[in-house]
């Protein structure tokens, strides 16, 4: 098999000459942050990491979305974390672009190359290192799990985005697919992290209206967007936040396949505030 690439941030500052245009655009519907604003010095440092950074794409925020944090994470050799969440209360995933990355789950170690996807069950002892040459990026997905009675809590598992098969949307031909970690009728999930493929010139053919906030980072391709009431090109790198019920649909490019990492709440009853209590955001 073909070993795939994934785009990661250049890092850098660009040169001084160049123009302060670009695609990033925040609306009350979405935001776009494109790969050329991933810069050096928008980077965070995380407490208990070592030799590591962080491109901190999105996180809940008052009145747009809510239930998930995202970061790309950028290990040098030899760093990474013995205490990498501080929360027992947080479920999240990993998904490896570049690099080599050992990931120790209650114990049991594990090897994740460009590709590589890791389902972290809330309250599990994991630690994370680069051990390899280069330095090892990877997406960070977060989410505080929502347990449920007489629904068991879900267990961790590794991965990757070569082992599982992409499965062809209804009436496409297999033009759009998606590659599902998850069954998606497991109750004991309530967020999927997927990978969504389209080959050149396949779309998403309605406007899709849910209640599912998401964030879609470009892994490669490109393709035109439609967000809310606007047409905006993205391109491998570029990231997608999105609110609940923003309209959404799309037209891959090509030349070759338009792929993104999607994350999305599901298997969950809307919860409702105490009658008499104020609505939450």
């Amino acid at each position: 098999m073909t070993a795939r690439r994934y785009f990661t941030p250049v890092a850098g500052l660009p040169p001084q000459q160049a123009l302060l245009t670009d695609r990033a655009v925040i609306t009350e519907a979405y935001t776009i942050i494109p790969r050329g604003v991933l810069r050096d010095i928008v980077t965070s440092c995380f407490p208990h990491w070592k030799g590591t950074r962080a491109w901190v794409l999105s996180r809940p925020v008052a009145g747009f979305a809510t239930t998930f944090s995202q970061s790309i994470v950028e290990i040098d050799p030899g760093g990474g974390s013995e205490r990498p969440e501080p929360g027992a209360h947080v479920e999240c995933v990993l998904f490896v672009m570049a690099g080599e990355l050992r990931l120790t789950l209650d114990n049991a170690e594990h090897t994740l190359s460009p590709g590589g996807y890791a389902y972290v069950a809330p309250a599990t002892r994991w630690t994370v290192a680069n051990t390899g040459t280069a330095p090892a990026c990877f997406h960070w997905i977060r989410k505080a799990y929502q347990p449920q009675d007489d629904v068991d809590a879900p267990e961790c598992f590794v991965t990757s985005d070569h082992d599982v098969a992409p499965a062809p949307m209804p009436d496409t031909e297999g033009a759009w697919a998606t590659t599902r970690f998850v069954d998606s009728d497991d109750m004991r999930h309530d967020m999927h992290v997927n990978i969504v493929t389209f080959q050149p010139g396949a779309s998403i053919p309605f406007a899709e209206t849910h209640v599912m906030e998401h964030g879609l980072y470009v892994l490669e391709g490109k393709a035109v967007y439609r967000l809310n009431q606007d047409w905006v090109e993205v391109e491998a790198g570029d990231y997608m936040w999105l609110r609940a019920f923003c309209p959404q649909a799309c037209y891959a490019g090509g030349p070759g396949p338009f792929r993104y990492l999607l994350y999305k709440d599901v298997n969950r009853i809307p919860t409702l505030p105490v009658a008499g209590a104020p609505a939450t955001a």
